[in-house]
Protein backbone atom coordinates (compact mmCIF):
# COMPACT_ATOMS: atom_id res chain seq x y z
CA UNK A 1 0.00 0.00 0.00
CA UNK A 2 3.14 2.33 0.97
CA UNK A 3 4.19 1.65 -2.62
CA UNK A 4 0.61 2.73 -4.36
CA UNK A 5 1.02 5.73 -2.23
CA UNK A 6 4.47 6.69 -3.60
CA UNK A 7 3.92 6.03 -7.02
CA UNK A 8 0.64 8.62 -6.54
CA UNK A 9 2.54 11.22 -4.58
CA UNK A 10 5.39 10.77 -7.34
CA UNK A 11 3.14 10.99 -10.00
CA UNK A 12 1.76 14.45 -8.46
CA UNK A 13 4.85 15.86 -7.92
CA UNK A 14 5.90 15.06 -11.45
CA UNK A 15 2.86 17.09 -12.39
CA UNK A 16 4.04 19.86 -10.25
CA UNK A 17 7.19 20.35 -11.14
CA UNK A 18 7.98 18.62 -14.26
CA UNK A 19 9.25 21.44 -16.05
CA UNK A 20 11.92 22.29 -13.39
CA UNK A 21 12.38 18.70 -11.98
CA UNK A 22 15.48 19.73 -10.06
CA UNK A 23 13.39 21.66 -7.72
CA UNK A 24 11.03 18.67 -7.31
CA UNK A 25 14.05 16.35 -6.84
CA UNK A 26 15.85 18.52 -4.15
CA UNK A 27 12.68 18.26 -2.39
CA UNK A 28 12.54 14.35 -2.77
CA UNK A 29 16.06 14.60 -1.67
CA UNK A 30 15.60 16.32 1.65
CA UNK A 31 12.49 14.32 2.76
CA UNK A 32 13.54 10.71 1.50
CA UNK A 33 10.01 10.11 -0.13
CA UNK A 34 7.24 11.62 -2.30
CA UNK A 35 4.86 11.27 0.15
CA UNK A 36 6.40 13.51 2.84
CA UNK A 37 6.74 16.48 -0.08
CA UNK A 38 3.20 16.05 -0.55
CA UNK A 39 2.08 16.63 3.28
CA UNK A 40 3.88 20.04 3.60
CA UNK A 41 1.66 22.34 4.60
CA UNK A 42 1.42 25.84 3.57
CA UNK A 43 3.59 27.57 6.03
CA UNK A 44 6.87 24.72 4.91
CA UNK A 45 5.87 25.20 1.46
CA UNK A 46 6.40 28.93 1.43
CA UNK A 47 9.61 28.93 3.97
CA UNK A 48 11.21 26.02 1.69
CA UNK A 49 10.16 27.63 -1.94
CA UNK A 50 9.25 31.36 -1.08
CA UNK A 51 6.08 33.21 -0.57
CA UNK A 52 5.96 34.02 -4.09
CA UNK A 53 6.87 30.50 -5.50
CA UNK A 54 4.29 29.70 -8.94
CA UNK A 55 4.31 26.95 -7.08
CA UNK A 56 3.44 27.61 -3.42
CA UNK A 57 -0.20 26.13 -2.82
CA UNK A 58 0.07 23.46 -5.32
CA UNK A 59 1.15 20.44 -2.79
CA UNK A 60 -1.98 19.08 -1.02
CA UNK A 61 -4.42 16.50 -1.18
CA UNK A 62 -6.37 17.98 -4.66
CA UNK A 63 -2.74 17.08 -6.54
CA UNK A 64 -2.84 13.30 -5.07
CA UNK A 65 -6.65 13.32 -5.82
CA UNK A 66 -5.61 14.57 -9.29
CA UNK A 67 -2.79 12.00 -9.91
CA UNK A 68 -4.82 8.80 -8.13
CA UNK A 69 -7.67 9.19 -11.09
CA UNK A 70 -5.25 10.05 -14.10
CA UNK A 71 -3.40 6.71 -12.83
CA UNK A 72 -6.62 4.84 -12.63
CA UNK A 73 -7.29 5.95 -16.13
CA UNK A 74 -4.30 4.97 -17.74
CA UNK A 75 -4.10 1.04 -16.58
CA UNK A 76 -6.94 -0.14 -19.02
CA UNK A 77 -4.59 1.89 -21.61
CA UNK A 78 -1.52 -0.84 -20.68
CA UNK A 79 0.57 2.66 -19.05
CA UNK A 80 1.92 3.01 -15.98
CA UNK A 81 4.09 5.04 -13.97
CA UNK A 82 7.02 4.77 -12.02
CA UNK A 83 8.43 7.70 -9.57
CA UNK A 84 11.95 8.42 -8.84
CA UNK A 85 12.44 6.80 -5.76
CA UNK A 86 11.14 3.25 -7.32
CA UNK A 87 13.44 0.32 -7.04
CA UNK A 88 12.95 0.00 -10.74
CA UNK A 89 13.65 3.58 -11.70
CA UNK A 90 16.61 3.49 -14.48
CA UNK A 91 19.76 3.34 -12.71
CA UNK A 92 21.68 5.71 -15.56
CA UNK A 93 18.88 7.91 -15.88
CA UNK A 94 19.00 8.49 -11.84
CA UNK A 95 22.54 9.74 -12.48
CA UNK A 96 21.92 12.72 -14.25
CA UNK A 97 21.26 15.98 -12.20
CA UNK A 98 17.75 16.95 -14.37
CA UNK A 99 16.60 13.27 -14.15
CA UNK A 100 12.66 13.18 -14.55
CA UNK A 101 10.38 13.25 -11.27
CA UNK A 102 8.94 10.28 -12.68
CA UNK A 103 8.31 8.30 -16.29
CA UNK A 104 4.84 6.84 -17.97
CA UNK A 105 5.59 3.58 -19.45
CA UNK A 106 3.90 1.84 -22.13
CA UNK A 107 4.87 -1.58 -22.63
CA UNK A 108 3.87 -4.97 -22.30
CA UNK A 109 7.14 -5.62 -20.37
CA UNK A 110 6.86 -6.01 -16.95
CA UNK A 111 9.13 -3.05 -15.42
CA UNK A 112 11.40 -5.12 -13.78
CA UNK A 113 12.90 -6.50 -16.94
CA UNK A 114 13.13 -3.19 -18.93
CA UNK A 115 15.61 -1.46 -17.35
CA UNK A 116 18.36 -4.53 -17.02
CA UNK A 117 22.06 -3.98 -16.51
CA UNK A 118 22.88 -4.68 -20.31
CA UNK A 119 24.33 -1.59 -22.14
CA UNK A 120 22.09 1.03 -23.86
CA UNK A 121 22.35 3.27 -27.11
CA UNK A 122 20.85 6.15 -28.32
CA UNK A 123 21.19 6.31 -32.15
CA UNK A 124 19.84 9.55 -32.92
CA UNK A 125 20.35 12.23 -35.66
CA UNK A 126 18.00 14.47 -38.55
CA UNK A 127 14.55 13.94 -39.92
CA UNK A 128 16.00 14.67 -42.96
CA UNK A 129 18.43 11.08 -43.10
CA UNK A 130 20.16 10.95 -46.28
CA UNK A 131 20.87 7.26 -48.37
CA UNK A 132 23.88 7.56 -46.79
CA UNK A 133 22.81 7.95 -43.29
CA UNK A 134 20.29 5.17 -43.46
CA UNK A 135 22.61 3.08 -44.80
CA UNK A 136 25.11 3.57 -41.75
CA UNK A 137 22.16 3.47 -39.40
CA UNK A 138 20.99 0.15 -40.81
CA UNK A 139 24.66 -1.02 -40.61
CA UNK A 140 25.50 0.41 -37.38
CA UNK A 141 22.43 -1.53 -35.24
CA UNK A 142 22.73 -4.69 -37.79
CA UNK A 143 26.55 -4.91 -36.33
CA UNK A 144 24.83 -4.19 -32.94
CA UNK A 145 22.68 -7.45 -33.52
CA UNK A 146 25.83 -9.54 -34.74
CA UNK A 147 27.11 -9.09 -30.94
CA UNK A 148 26.24 -11.54 -27.79
CA UNK A 149 25.58 -8.72 -26.11
CA UNK A 150 22.29 -7.58 -27.94
CA UNK A 151 22.02 -3.77 -26.63
CA UNK A 152 19.01 -1.78 -26.06
CA UNK A 153 18.98 1.14 -28.58
CA UNK A 154 17.35 4.21 -27.50
CA UNK A 155 15.75 7.09 -29.60
CA UNK A 156 13.27 9.36 -30.20
CA UNK A 157 10.21 7.66 -32.16
CA UNK A 158 10.90 10.74 -35.07
CA UNK A 159 10.98 11.22 -38.45
CA UNK A 160 14.19 9.89 -39.71
CA UNK A 161 16.83 8.78 -37.99
CA UNK A 162 15.30 7.45 -35.15
CA UNK A 163 12.22 5.90 -37.13
CA UNK A 164 15.07 4.05 -39.03
CA UNK A 165 16.87 2.93 -35.73
CA UNK A 166 13.82 2.02 -34.03
CA UNK A 167 12.56 -0.13 -36.96
CA UNK A 168 15.92 -2.12 -37.99
CA UNK A 169 16.53 -2.87 -34.04
CA UNK A 170 13.22 -4.50 -33.63
CA UNK A 171 13.40 -6.09 -37.44
CA UNK A 172 16.65 -7.78 -35.98
CA UNK A 173 15.50 -8.86 -32.25
CA UNK A 174 17.19 -6.21 -30.45
CA UNK A 175 15.12 -4.37 -27.62
CA UNK A 176 14.14 -0.80 -28.15
CA UNK A 177 12.91 2.24 -26.30
CA UNK A 178 11.25 5.08 -27.84
CA UNK A 179 11.19 8.33 -25.58
CA UNK A 180 8.37 10.67 -26.54
CA UNK A 181 7.67 14.44 -26.56
CA UNK A 182 4.08 13.58 -25.93
CA UNK A 183 1.64 12.39 -23.17
CA UNK A 184 2.37 8.55 -22.89
CA UNK A 185 -1.21 7.74 -24.64
CA UNK A 186 -0.52 10.12 -27.77
CA UNK A 187 2.06 8.74 -30.47
CA UNK A 188 3.64 11.54 -32.47
CA UNK A 189 4.11 11.53 -35.65
CA UNK A 190 0.29 9.82 -35.88
CA UNK A 191 2.21 8.09 -38.77
CA UNK A 192 3.86 5.73 -36.87
CA UNK A 193 1.19 4.62 -34.87
CA UNK A 194 0.98 1.09 -36.01
CA UNK A 195 4.94 0.75 -35.28
CA UNK A 196 4.52 1.88 -31.70
CA UNK A 197 1.81 -0.80 -31.42
CA UNK A 198 4.49 -3.33 -32.77
CA UNK A 199 7.22 -1.91 -30.30
CA UNK A 200 5.02 -2.15 -27.20
CA UNK A 201 3.70 -5.75 -27.55
CA UNK A 202 7.34 -6.74 -28.49
CA UNK A 203 8.82 -7.87 -25.14
CA UNK A 204 11.98 -5.57 -23.91
CA UNK A 205 10.62 -2.62 -25.87
CA UNK A 206 8.68 0.19 -24.52
CA UNK A 207 7.59 3.82 -25.52
CA UNK A 208 8.36 6.51 -21.84
CA UNK A 209 7.91 10.01 -21.14
CA UNK A 210 8.11 12.19 -18.38
CA UNK A 211 5.04 14.79 -19.98
CA UNK A 212 1.66 14.13 -18.45
CA UNK A 213 -1.48 12.75 -20.83
CA UNK A 214 -2.66 15.22 -22.85
CA UNK A 215 0.99 17.09 -23.58
CA UNK A 216 0.62 18.25 -27.03
CA UNK A 217 3.74 18.03 -28.94
CA UNK A 218 5.47 21.13 -28.80
CA UNK A 219 8.87 22.35 -30.05
CA UNK A 220 9.99 22.86 -26.27
CA UNK A 221 9.02 19.60 -25.36
CA UNK A 222 10.52 17.74 -28.08
CA UNK A 223 14.31 19.46 -26.61
CA UNK A 224 13.72 18.58 -22.81
CA UNK A 225 12.88 14.98 -23.90
CA UNK A 226 16.10 14.87 -25.60
CA UNK A 227 17.77 14.76 -21.71
CA UNK A 228 16.11 11.40 -21.39
CA UNK A 229 17.40 9.61 -24.24
CA UNK A 230 20.91 10.35 -23.58
CA UNK A 231 20.47 9.62 -20.09
CA UNK A 232 18.92 6.50 -20.31
CA UNK A 233 22.01 5.72 -22.43
CA UNK A 234 26.07 4.90 -22.19
CA UNK A 235 26.77 5.76 -25.57
CA UNK A 236 25.16 7.96 -28.07
CA UNK A 237 25.58 7.57 -31.68
CA UNK A 238 25.01 10.84 -34.41
CA UNK A 239 24.35 9.65 -37.47
CA UNK A 240 23.72 12.87 -39.60
CA UNK A 241 22.89 16.40 -37.83
CA UNK A 242 22.96 20.25 -39.40
CA UNK A 243 24.92 22.32 -36.74
CA UNK A 244 21.74 22.66 -34.80
CA UNK A 245 19.32 20.35 -33.95
CA UNK A 246 17.87 18.19 -31.31
CA UNK A 247 20.60 15.47 -32.30
CA UNK A 248 23.32 17.72 -31.53
CA UNK A 249 21.88 18.82 -28.51
CA UNK A 250 21.45 15.00 -26.98
CA UNK A 251 24.70 14.42 -28.02
CA UNK A 252 26.19 17.99 -25.75
CA UNK A 253 24.05 16.51 -22.96
CA UNK A 254 25.57 13.01 -23.05
CA UNK A 255 29.19 14.64 -22.92
CA UNK A 256 27.65 16.78 -20.23
CA UNK A 257 26.66 13.38 -18.31
CA UNK A 258 30.22 12.22 -18.70
CA UNK A 259 29.18 9.60 -21.35
CA UNK A 260 30.39 8.18 -24.93
CA UNK A 261 29.86 10.18 -27.85
CA UNK A 262 30.35 9.19 -31.51
CA UNK A 263 29.51 10.43 -34.61
CA UNK A 264 29.46 9.63 -38.37
CA UNK A 265 31.84 11.75 -40.69
CA UNK A 266 30.71 13.05 -43.51
CA UNK A 267 31.28 14.86 -46.63
CA UNK A 268 32.51 18.60 -45.64
CA UNK A 269 29.99 20.80 -47.58
CA UNK A 270 26.70 18.62 -46.95
CA UNK A 271 24.59 19.89 -44.50
CA UNK A 272 23.49 16.99 -42.79
CA UNK A 273 27.09 15.82 -41.82
CA UNK A 274 28.32 19.49 -40.37
CA UNK A 275 26.89 18.85 -36.92
CA UNK A 276 28.69 15.58 -37.02
CA UNK A 277 31.98 16.64 -38.42
CA UNK A 278 31.68 19.92 -35.59
CA UNK A 279 31.71 17.40 -33.05
CA UNK A 280 34.27 15.32 -33.87
CA UNK A 281 36.31 18.50 -34.22
CA UNK A 282 35.77 19.79 -30.89
CA UNK A 283 36.80 16.30 -29.34
CA UNK A 284 33.22 15.70 -27.97
CA UNK A 285 32.79 13.08 -30.47
CA UNK A 286 34.84 10.26 -32.18
CA UNK A 287 34.73 9.62 -35.31
CA UNK A 288 32.33 6.30 -36.52
CA UNK A 289 35.33 4.22 -39.21
CA UNK A 290 34.05 1.30 -39.75
CA UNK A 291 31.54 -1.37 -37.61
CA UNK A 292 34.08 -3.10 -36.25
CA UNK A 293 35.74 -0.36 -34.70
CA UNK A 294 33.04 0.93 -33.18
CA UNK A 295 32.01 -2.70 -31.92
CA UNK A 296 35.45 -2.51 -30.20
CA UNK A 297 35.48 1.08 -29.18
CA UNK A 298 31.82 -0.02 -27.36
CA UNK A 299 33.20 -3.28 -25.86
CA UNK A 300 31.36 -5.45 -27.59
CA UNK A 301 32.11 -8.65 -29.12
CA UNK A 302 30.77 -10.75 -31.96
CA UNK A 303 28.97 -13.46 -30.90
CA UNK A 304 30.50 -16.72 -32.23
CA UNK A 305 28.60 -18.13 -35.65
CA UNK A 306 26.69 -14.64 -35.75
CA UNK A 307 24.17 -14.94 -39.03
CA UNK A 308 25.57 -12.64 -41.77
CA UNK A 309 23.16 -11.30 -44.86
CA UNK A 310 23.83 -13.41 -47.41
CA UNK A 311 22.72 -11.94 -50.91
CA UNK A 312 22.97 -15.15 -52.97
CA UNK A 313 21.06 -17.10 -50.31
CA UNK A 314 18.27 -14.41 -50.64
CA UNK A 315 18.19 -14.36 -54.21
CA UNK A 316 17.99 -17.88 -54.46
CA UNK A 317 15.07 -17.78 -52.01
CA UNK A 318 13.15 -15.01 -54.15
CA UNK A 319 13.86 -16.97 -57.37
CA UNK A 320 14.86 -20.42 -57.32
CA UNK A 321 11.49 -21.52 -58.76
CA UNK A 322 10.86 -19.20 -61.61
CA UNK A 323 14.55 -17.82 -62.88
CA UNK A 324 17.64 -19.61 -63.96
CA UNK A 325 20.88 -20.13 -61.87
CA UNK A 326 23.05 -18.10 -64.12
CA UNK A 327 20.79 -15.00 -63.59
CA UNK A 328 20.63 -15.23 -59.96
CA UNK A 329 24.78 -15.60 -59.95
CA UNK A 330 24.44 -12.54 -62.10
CA UNK A 331 21.82 -10.37 -59.80
CA UNK A 332 24.15 -11.17 -56.78
CA UNK A 333 26.90 -9.75 -58.79
CA UNK A 334 25.54 -6.62 -59.57
CA UNK A 335 24.06 -6.81 -56.08
CA UNK A 336 28.01 -6.75 -54.78
CA UNK A 337 29.08 -4.00 -57.17
CA UNK A 338 25.67 -1.74 -55.78
CA UNK A 339 27.26 -2.01 -52.32
CA UNK A 340 30.83 -1.36 -52.96
CA UNK A 341 29.95 1.64 -55.15
CA UNK A 342 26.76 3.83 -53.57
CA UNK A 343 24.72 5.32 -56.67
CA UNK A 344 26.48 3.58 -59.78
CA UNK A 345 24.57 3.83 -62.79
CA UNK A 346 23.53 0.60 -64.85
CA UNK A 347 25.81 1.54 -67.85
CA UNK A 348 28.38 1.54 -65.24
CA UNK A 349 27.75 -1.61 -63.69
CA UNK A 350 27.41 -3.08 -67.25
CA UNK A 351 31.06 -1.91 -67.75
CA UNK A 352 32.34 -3.41 -64.57
CA UNK A 353 30.65 -6.47 -64.68
CA UNK A 354 31.13 -7.08 -68.66
CA UNK A 355 27.38 -7.75 -68.83
CA UNK A 356 25.52 -6.69 -71.62
CA UNK A 357 23.44 -3.44 -71.11
CA UNK A 358 20.41 -5.00 -72.09
CA UNK A 359 20.82 -7.99 -69.35
CA UNK A 360 22.31 -5.47 -66.87
CA UNK A 361 19.23 -3.30 -67.10
CA UNK A 362 16.57 -6.33 -67.22
CA UNK A 363 18.17 -7.83 -63.56
CA UNK A 364 18.28 -4.38 -62.51
CA UNK A 365 14.66 -3.99 -63.14
CA UNK A 366 13.96 -7.16 -61.44
CA UNK A 367 15.73 -6.27 -58.43
CA UNK A 368 14.12 -3.10 -58.05
CA UNK A 369 10.45 -4.31 -58.58
CA UNK A 370 10.97 -7.03 -55.72
CA UNK A 371 12.49 -4.05 -53.44
CA UNK A 372 16.11 -5.37 -53.33
CA UNK A 373 17.61 -2.13 -54.65
CA UNK A 374 16.29 1.42 -55.58
CA UNK A 375 16.79 3.12 -58.32
CA UNK A 376 16.61 7.44 -59.45
CA UNK A 377 15.92 9.17 -62.65
CA UNK A 378 19.06 8.91 -63.56
CA UNK A 379 19.72 5.04 -63.11
CA UNK A 380 21.77 5.61 -60.46
CA UNK A 381 21.20 2.40 -58.20
CA UNK A 382 21.36 2.10 -54.34
CA UNK A 383 20.19 -0.80 -51.77
CA UNK A 384 17.20 -0.27 -50.55
CA UNK A 385 17.98 -1.00 -46.16
CA UNK A 386 14.29 -0.56 -45.74
CA UNK A 387 14.03 -4.32 -47.80
CA UNK A 388 17.12 -5.46 -44.99
CA UNK A 389 19.76 -6.18 -47.60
Amino acid sequence: MKNYEETISACALNRIFGFEPKIGLALLNHFGSAIEVMRLNRKDQDLLLGPHSKYTGMIGPEAIDAAAQELDHLVNKNIYFIGYTHEHYPRLLKECEDAPIGIYIRSNTPIESLFTPRQSIAVVGTRDISLYGEEWCHKIVNSFASTSDKPLVVSGLALGTDICAHKTALDLGLPTIGVMATGPEQVYPWRHTEFAERLVSTPGCALITDYPPGTAPLAIHFLRRNRIIAGLSQSTLLIESKIRGGGMMTCRLAFSYGREVYALPGRVDDLRSQGCNLLIREKIAEPVTSEKELLKSLGFKCARGSRTHNDLAALETTYASTIPMEKINQMSTILLYIKKYRGITIEEIAEKTQFEYSRTAELVRILETDGFICTDLLQRCTINFRNNM
